[in-house]
């Protein structure tokens, strides 16, 4: 093997300088600018919150993306947040983070592709919503509809192991 071989085995490999994966372009499919209309449930006695709001997602070079959102909170104010996303080949997970203006948790992802390539599942912990102050196993799910319409959706995994969808969101692009 030549120097000029070795050098470009080298770097190939290096994992300052990946390549991007089929796993890194699924996520530039929701590069964009969006709007957003879902609901949250705030709990198993009350009616569903309707939520309104906007994102733009960009990249960080072909490896990353990095979602901005902004919307009004239940009950008014303003919400902004902020998700970013990857895939680490040497997991073999798509990994990021989700942190929002009201929360002091930075939520830690790692997650992967269903079978058919249109669901991303993400696992993450944080702080249990049933008031015990305890921790609580989350999912974001991110479903790919088509090129100008995906889904997020949110579960906590309850006491009882059962998971509980508590948001839901439609992104719809913006033309």
């Amino acid at each position: 093997m030549s120097v000029a071989e070795k050098t470009d085995a080298n770097q190939t490999n290096c994992p300052m300088m990946a390549e991007p994966t089929r796993e890194h372009r699924w996520l530039l499919r929701m590069i964009g600018e969006w709007t957003m209309e879902g609901e949250c449930m705030a709990g198993p006695d009350q009616s569903p919150t309707k939520l309104t709001g906007q994102c733009v997602t960009r990249s960080l070079g072909d490896l990353w993306t990095i979602n901005e959102g902004v919307g009004e909170m239940p009950g008014g104010g303003e919400a902004r947040s902020i998700i970013t996303l990857g895939y680490d080949p040497a997991k073999q997970k798509f990994v990021g983070t989700f942190t929002a203006s009201m929360m002091t948790h930075l939520w830690v992802y790692e997650g992967s592709l269903d079978a058919s390539g249109k669901v991303l599942t993400l696992d993450a912990e944080g702080p249990s919503m049933t008031g015990d102050g305890g921790m609580a196993k989350y999912q974001d799910i991110v479903t790919i509809e088509n090129d100008n319409h995906w889904i997020l959706s949110s579960q906590m995994q309850g006491p009882d192991g059962q998971w509980v969808k508590f948001m839901s969101a439609h992104y719809r692009r913006k033309t």
